[in-house]
């Protein structure tokens, strides 16, 4: 697994010394090993958004500093996961993934209609990915896993600041609606059950053999991440989508917002349980439903 050149941090000074196997959680390993994959295919999404931002060198430059940082991300959790499960061979369900999981590298302009648009969605990620980590890292035990979740939630938000400056900037000239923006935004967060993390959870967990149905490896996925977060990190999560889609919401509607969030991932938590059931998935091991 080769690693990068210039990251805000290093992978060998993680803290490696104090890896403690007794304390590795099965299941957060088994969505650790699908966060590496998706974080180390970072260059595919840099090269779909020069194609986006082609007369833009400026914002060019920031977005391939950006993959930079967030292949190193997958590359630590890879390299976490391997310490915990020596038997997972992350080059072999890298490639798995990729083969599997096309980005449209080519195109030449935004899938989210203009550049403006592209950019609340990049927003709308970062809160995602910032969130995710900050919540992961509180529920692992095991020290090294802690210290790349602090690590990585601290670039994920400096990666949303980055993406929110350039925002602005295209929000002068493009001059989308606040109805736009929050259509886009909305739209983007309704895409975190899409193929991306399902497939990724299949290719890193998966054997050889099994067959990828998106419901049930989203469900497998969704049943061991959702859990994790915490009513203060929807409030963050809240609290950002807002902001990237031009609205900075007061407190009450804020916790609002949070509570009816909450609420929504413990029906789709469940819902992921009956899921899995009804596919006869006891092969994955699943959590049992709290």
């Amino acid at each position: 697994m080769p690693f990068i050149d210039k990251p805000n941090w290093k992978i060998e000074d993680l803290p490696w010394d104090q890896f403690d196997q007794t304390k590795v959680d099965p299941e957060l390993l088994k969505i650790v090993k699908a966060a590496a994959l998706v974080e180390y295919n970072a260059h595919d999404y840099a090269a779909y958004l020069a194609n986006v931002f082609p007369d833009d060198p400026e914002f060019c430059r920031a977005s391939h500093d950006w993959s930079i940082e967030e292949t190193q991300h997958g590359a630590a959790l890879g390299a976490w996961a391997k310490r915990a499960d020596p038997s997972f061979d992350f080059d072999e369900a890298f490639k798995r993934y990729k083969d599997g999981y096309k980005i449209n590298v080519e195109a030449q302009g935004s899938i989210r209609g203009s550049r403006a648009g592209e950019l609340i969605a990049r927003c709308i990620v970062e809160t995602g990915t910032s969130s995710y980590y900050t919540a992961l890292g509180d529920a692992a035990q095991e020290p090294v896993l802690k210290a790349i979740c602090r690590a990585i939630a601290a670039d994920e938000l400096r990666h949303y600041k980055l993406f929110h400056t350039h925002l602005k900037r295209y929000l002068e000239k493009e001059g989308l609606t606040l109805y736009e923006r929050l259509k886009i935004g909305l739209a983007r967060v309704q895409e975190s059950e899409d193929d991306e993390l399902a497939f990724a959870y299949f290719c890193a967990n998966a054997g050889t053999g099994e067959v990828y149905h998106l419901k049930t490896y989203s469900s497998a996925y969704m049943v061991r991440a959702f859990p994790l977060y915490r009513p203060e990190n929807l409030e963050r999560v809240v609290a950002m989508v807002f902001r990237a889609c031009g609205f900075t919401l007061p407190s009450l509607p804020r916790k609002l917002i949070k509570n009816a969030a909450s609420v929504a991932m413990r029906v789709k938590v469940r819902r992921a349980h009956q899921a899995l059931s009804a596919a006869n998935a006891d092969w994955m091991d699943v959590p049992k439903a709290a």
